[in-house]
């Protein structure tokens, strides 16, 4: 059976505008291709609207990375999800703003990689006052594609009824 427990750990430096490096490694359970979202520091507690308890306190991510080089204690992990963008012509498409020269160069398809940046250039060095993913921000494995969920109820995993 698998633990279905995450490994958790903190990042310990941001080294280029695509990768970081994590106080995890080997010994904790880390191994290449695992991936971890970076957390923002502070839960959210959520509270039902009509009697104002606590439901529960939700950790969103920043940011989700994948382990592509581990030592016993830490771990080298990086960006990539991508997404297409047309840094191109149009071809037969018509834009919203009608131009000529768009509408007869063909679509020049890039990749384009999440970085730690709101300006993006892969790979870049960047310091981390530059980015908005910080040394000492909460990382956790991701098991499965679902939000996460911190002082889970049975309620929370259990269906209702």
């Amino acid at each position: 059976m698998i633990d279905s427990t995450p490994i958790r750990g903190k990042v310990a430096r941001i080294l280029t505008s695509r990768e970081l490096a994590l106080n995890i490694g080997q010994e904790a359970g880390v191994t290449v291709g695992m991936e971890f979202d970076v957390l923002y520091p502070k839960g959210e507690d959520i509270t039902d609207p009509d009697t104002g308890e606590v439901l529960g306190s939700l950790r969103r991510p920043k940011v989700r990375v994948r382990v592509v080089q581990v030592k016993p204690r830490i771990s080298l992990a990086e960006t990539f999800r991508s997404h297409r963008i047309n840094i191109g012509g149009t071809g037969i498409n018509m834009p919203k703003t009608f131009s000529l020269t768009r509408l007869l160069m063909p679509p020049e398809w890039i990749e384009r990689y999440e970085t730690f940046k709101t300006t993006e250039r892969a790979w870049e060095d960047i310091e981390e006052s530059q980015s908005y993913v910080k040394a000492g921000d909460p990382v956790i494995q991701v098991i499965q594609d679902e939000p996460v969920v911190v002082n889970a109820t049975p309620s929370d995993v259990s269906p209702p009824g």
